[in-house]
This record gives C-alpha cells, sequence and structure tokens, in this order.
C-alpha cells in the first residue's frame, strides 16, 4: 500500500508540475514588444502589394489632373486654306486670294472642361481617403497577427518545458518500476501523460509555424530580418 501510495503522489506532482507552468505563463503581456511591431507595422506599410498599388493609383490620379489642366485648348480647331493669288476657279470663285485661317470652338467640351478638372481631383482626394482607410486595416490586422503570434510563441516554450520536467518525472517513474516500487499500470499511465504533453508541443509548434507565417504574409518579409 505504502508503495502505490508513493506512485500516485508522484503523478500527482507531475501534474501540479504542469499547473504550476501553466499559470506562471498567464499573461503574454511582458513579452509583447510594441517598438518591435511598430517596425512590423512600417515593414508592411512599405512592402504589401495592396499599399503599392495605392500609391500607383494616387499618381495616375494626379496625372489625370495635368492632363486636363494642359487640354484646354483641345475644344479649339484652327484651319486654314490656301488660295493661290494667280488661280482662277469658275467652279468655286474665291474673292479671297492667299491664306485663310479659320477657328473651330466646340462650346460643349469647352464647357466642360472646368468640370473634368474637377471631377480629377475629386477622384484623386477619394483615392488618398481610400488608402488611408485601406492602411489603418493593414496596421490593425499586423497588430492581431502579431499577438497571435506571441501567443503561440508562448505555448511552444510552455510546453517545451513542462515537457522537460515530464521527461525528468518520468525518467524517475521508470526507475522506480524497474526496481518493482510501482506497478506497469501506474507506469504506462505515466508514459501517457509524457505522450500526451508531447503531443500537445508538436501541436503548439505548428501553431506558432503558421502564425509566423501569416505575419510574414502581411510584411512581404521574414521576422527575423526586422531589426
Amino acid at each position: 500500500m505504502n508503495k502505490i501510495f508513493k506512485s500516485v503522489l508522484l503523478i500527482a506532482c507531475l501534474s501540479l508540475s504542469m499547473q504550476f507552468e501553466a499559470k506562471a505563463q498567464q499573461t503574454i503581456i511582458p513579452d509583447i514588444s510594441y517598438l518591435f511591431l511598430e517596425k512590423l507595422i512600417a515593414t508592411a506599410k512599405q512592402n504589401y502589394p495592396k499599399i503599392k498599388q495605392y500609391e500607383i493609383a494616387k499618381e495616375i490620379a494626379e496625372i489625370n489632373i495635368k492632363r486636363e489642366k494642359l487640354n484646354w485648348l483641345d475644344p479649339i480647331a484652327v484651319s486654314y486654306v490656301s488660295v493661290p493669288n494667280k488661280t482662277i476657279n469658275f467652279i468655286d470663285p474665291q474673292f479671297f486670294s492667299g491664306y485663310q485661317f479659320g477657328i473651330n470652338v466646340n462650346v460643349g467640351t469647352f464647357m466642360q472642361k472646368p468640370l473634368n478638372i474637377k471631377k480629377t481631383k475629386a477622384d484623386l482626394r477619394f483615392m488618398v481617403e481610400e488608402s488611408k482607410e485601406y492602411a489603418l486595416s493593414l496596421e490593425a490586422e499586423v497588430k492581431v497577427r502579431y499577438f497571435a503570434y506571441i501567443q503561440q510563441l508562448n505555448n511552444v516554450k510552455l510546453f517545451t518545458s513542462s515537457l522537460q520536467d515530464a521527461e525528468g518525472l518520468l525518467n524517475d517513474l521508470k526507475v522506480r518500476y524497474e526496481r518493482g516500487e510501482v506497478t506497469f499500470g501506474i507506469y504506462s499511465e505515466g508514459l501517457i501523460s509524457f505522450s500526451n504533453i508531447s503531443k500537445s508541443k508538436i501541436e503548439s509548434e505548428a501553431a506558432f509555424l503558421i502564425a509566423k507565417a501569416r505575419l510574414e504574409e502581411l510584411i512581404i518579409t521574414k521576422i527575423e530580418d526586422i531589426k
């Protein structure tokens, strides 16, 4: 009976050790670096393709404004007719000789010019505000993915530490089993507990790698390259 009590006590210590580690990691706030987060946000705004697309769209809008301002003479058409002095045309007699010039003005197109310029300026303002909105959304998404990245990183640390402690306790339990101090059932339970912790560690590592990849998707570079 005393040996069984010791075995149960050993397994209880294993469970208590895991609970202690979990309590020690109740918060991830101390591991969050807001300076590093700002670097991530700045990198995302610099590298993310959608941001670059907005910059190109703004350049196009600015070019359209300049083009509309320079095209004030488009509605005006200048023409001329050359009539030689010594040519006599009995079918279409001309009363004037030499060069004759004419100016045609498309009044409708000319009146629309100010409206076209106003529209292109409005398009530019809309593009600027839309790009600002997207930049805010991108910044928020970087923060969310960074916090998830830190969370998963801490989970990996937690299960790594717990697995090391569990391995030490399992080795001690194995020695006791070989000495005949605990039954195979007790030792088997220890193996199952160790296996569960190992599985949880692998799952936490996979979740961490996914969180890392999702964050790097926004900054278009490796996290390790952010200094």
